[in-house]
């Protein structure tokens, strides 16, 4: 997809990936964008800088997502291009988390997905085409060490994207899901840009992964590594599953004996 002359709406689009993909976009001479994020003001802030709208409103509640998907539409016409972006950390940790903190991030890290899809893909159904874009995380490939509820949900985002292309895409529906290693974002980096992470050599700026964005959309590939290494990783899972946990334990114990 080009992205000249579409429309396209951004969820989590007031900071890190989602405003670098907001600015990204509009350099491609898109006919309208929509910001939205559970921020207000940076949604403001990112609408102004690209002459889109900023839509306040938490991925995590359907009727939000409905919501959104309206105004957009109101604004700009049909929507070609909706970017599930939004995305939290969560806690780490794995059984003992709260059930509450498990569902609040399954809802902004999976269902945001789902409500996504259920809101816009009627229009884009109608129409014969229109492309998903679902933000998920080379966790969701390979893992994530010490956060058990960001790997899962990140997996469930991965298999949800694939599930939609299979079963749309030979109706006009495009699927891709981006899949980031570390991004030099508050997700990594906390608050106030100090904390630490066995991926922050690695780590690419949120311009570097919105290019990479718009390349794959331009060759509607499914999977969008910003890290090349990642699909080298995900080959060794495949190639030999046991040997890859083996490797992965031995990570394992190597960041969070440092870290002790």
């Amino acid at each position: 997809m080009l992205l000249r002359n579409k429309v396209v709406v951004v969820t989590g689009g007031g900071n890190g990936i989602g405003a670098a993909l907001c600015r990204r976009f509009a350099q491609e001479s898109p006919r309208g964008i929509v910001v939205a994020d559970v921020e207000a003001d940076a949604a403001e802030r990112v609408a102004s800088e690209v002459g889109g709208l900023a839509v306040p409103m938490d991925v995590g509640v359907e009727a939000e997502v409905v919501r959104l998907v309206a105004r957009a539409t109101d604004a700009y016409g049909p929507i070609d291009l909706f970017c599930s972006n939004a995305g939290i950390f969560g806690e780490e940790g794995g059984p003992e988390i709260a059930n509450d903190v498990w569902q609040r991030i399954w809802d902004i890290n999976v269902m945001a997905h789902v409500y996504a899809a259920r809101a816009v893909l009627p229009q884009m159904l109608e129409r014969g085409h229109g492309y998903l874009l679902n933000t998920a995380s080379a966790a969701g490939l390979l893992t994530m060490l010490g956060a058990a509820p960001y790997a899962v949900t990140k997996h469930a985002a991965v298999g949800f994207a694939e599930w939609l292309s299979i079963t749309y895409g030979d109706r006009g529906i495009k699927v891709s899901c981006l899949c980031p290693q570390g991004v030099r974002t508050r997700m990594l980096l906390g608050e106030d840009g100090t904390q630490d992470s066995f991926l922050l050599p690695s780590a690419l700026m949120p311009e570097q992964v919105a290019d990479a964005v718009v390349d794959g959309l331009a060759q509607e590939r499914f999977l969008i590594l910003p890290h090349p290494e990642v699909a080298t990783y995900f080959q060794h899972k495949g190639d030999d599953y046991e040997r890859w946990l083996r490797g992965m334990r031995r990570l394992n114990g190597e960041i969070f004996n440092r870290e002790a």
